[in-house]
């Protein structure tokens, strides 16, 4: 996906949702889509590069997975964040991962290859 394809954020949404249909909760499906849903909008607004995803469900672990080309890091603000009038729809996508999910983080693949930012929810699978 590139910057260009916002839209396809929906279509990201709709996959994962179908993958979780038949072996997760649906409270778990929700919290989930709005987890995707900010990573993968980071990574189309903030790099500019275009995103990979990959998610997978094991037992009793969802692990969603980000791929961007950028070797910058990022970072939740830090808490509590209030957002000024001018950005009143930015800034909250890494600190709902963080309250949000069971684990977080950032692995850099190297110069000029970027990084995953991925999360993992635990329980809430049928």
């Amino acid at each position: 996906m590139r910057r260009a394809d916002l839209k396809a954020v929906g279509e990201v949404r709709r996959a994962l949702r179908e993958l979780m249909r038949h072996r997760c909760r649906s409270d778990s499906a929700d919290v989930a889509e709005l987890l995707i849903t900010e990573l993968v909008t980071n990574a189309l607004v903030h790099t500019g590069q275009g995103a990979e995803v990959c998610a997978s469900l094991a037992a009793t672990r969802l692990r969603v997975e980000v791929r961007d080309y950028a070797n910058r890091r990022p970072r939740p603000r830090p808490r509590p964040h209030v957002p000024t009038a001018d950005d009143g729809t930015h800034g909250r996508g890494l600190v709902l991962v963080q309250a949000l999910a069971d684990a977080w983080g950032v692995e850099a693949l190297g110069p000029g290859r970027g990084k995953v930012v991925w999360f993992e929810m635990e329980g809430g699978l049928a």
